[in-house]
């Protein structure tokens, strides 16, 4: 296929940005795993990685669809989708990841995407509007914006129940026993989030690539929906889901002991409570097609483990800097995004 040099740029540039979100996330999959002693880090980022891979064949043939990969692709209108504008993108995305990685900042890989993707369509439109037309598709950007409150909460409240009905079906349990089974639950609730991970975070990377192609393939006359070009580009999907697992394996050990120990103190037993609920979070986001952060969904989970103890064992003051880099993340990116629009522009 005789791809131009900028669509090349981009699925390279995609790809790393795959990999990248991998390492950034990896805390989300193996933070408490690693925090309880159950694997050791290495052991735990071969673990996490194993499943965000093996997510790819459960997305393709057990689900059929890869409904997050079209929303995000559909996020913004296609009459403001060019080449350059996915080119910004992507390098704004990329910047924001590393800055956040940098500082030990779990914030969210999937909506610095979605918030340079918009940026640079706003800036190549020069407003919200144009024509008449709409830039941003409201019916698929506005779930995923509430999502940044619902996911959390969600996740908040499914592991306070979970930890509530473990304690209260374990009371009368020889604790030394317990913990053992629970470390051993363990390996299972981490496998159940990772898969959640990678069959949520590997298709937003498919999205972007595949408004690329479909931008592309619409100039050359051919007209392709999402569908058509998962089947056409096969290779897409694949390599976007080994690229976030090779990328989990490469850890981000900054944002692990985060997530791990200045949230609150996790157990074995609320390490399997917080990866469950983070898990069924998941689950449920793609079953409903919207792209939902890993990063708040585990953070949810974990605070709604902490909380069972007694509020104060939340450890408030990191949780509101981490609200605080959630709520930025979109205007942030986007904004990043509209400054290297306008750089792409003039070399492109």
């Amino acid at each position: 296929m005789n791809f131009p040099l900028l669509l090349i740029l981009i699925i390279v540039l995609a790809f790393i940005f795959d990999y990248i979100n991998g390492f950034h996330d990896a805390a989300n999959s193996i933070a408490t795993i690693v925090s309880t002693k159950v694997l050791t880090p290495f052991q735990a980022v071969l673990w996490a990685a194993i499943f965000n891979f093996i997510a790819f064949f459960i997305s393709k043939y057990l689900i059929g669809e890869f409904k997050i990969g079209n929303t995000i692709s559909k996020s913004v209108d296609e009459h403001f989708i060019t080449l350059q504008v996915i080119f910004a993108g992507l390098l704004a995305a990329i910047t924001w990841n590393l800055i956040t990685w940098w500082f030990g900042i779990p914030s969210s890989s999937s909506h610095t995407l979605l918030g340079g993707f918009m940026g640079a369509a706003l800036a190549h439109a020069g407003g919200f509007r144009m024509n008449g037309i709409d830039v941003i598709n409201y019916a698929k950007v506005i779930p995923t914006f509430l999502f940044i409150f619902a996911a959390p909460l969600i996740g908040m409240v499914i592991a306070f129940f979970i930890t509530i009905l473990i304690v209260h079906l374990f009371k009368r349990s020889n604790p030394y026993k317990a913990e053992s089974w629970f470390k051993r639950l363990q390996l299972i609730s981490s496998a159940a989030f990772s898969l959640g991970h990678g069959g949520n975070d590997a298709q937003k990377v498919m999205g972007i690539i595949g408004a690329a192609i479909i931008y592309w393939e619409a100039g050359r006359g051919n007209h392709l929906t999402f569908n058509q070009f998962v089947v056409q580009y096969s290779w897409v999907p694949f390599v976007s889901f080994l690229c976030i697992g090779v990328g989990t394996m490469s850890g981000g050990w900054k944002i692990v002991k985060t997530m791990g120990t200045r949230i609150t103190k996790v157990t074995p037993l609320e390490g399997v409570a917080a990866e469950t609920a983070g898990a069924v979070t998941l689950y449920l986001s793609e079953h409903l097609g919207i792209p939902v952060s890993t990063t708040h969904t585990i953070t949810g989970s974990i605070i709604g483990v902490g909380a069972t103890k007694r509020l104060s064992a939340v450890r408030w003051g990191v949780t509101i800097n981490l609200l605080w880099a959630w709520i930025l993340t979109i205007p942030v990116s986007a904004l990043m995004a509209a400054a290297f629009y306008y750089i792409v522009k003039l070399i492109f």
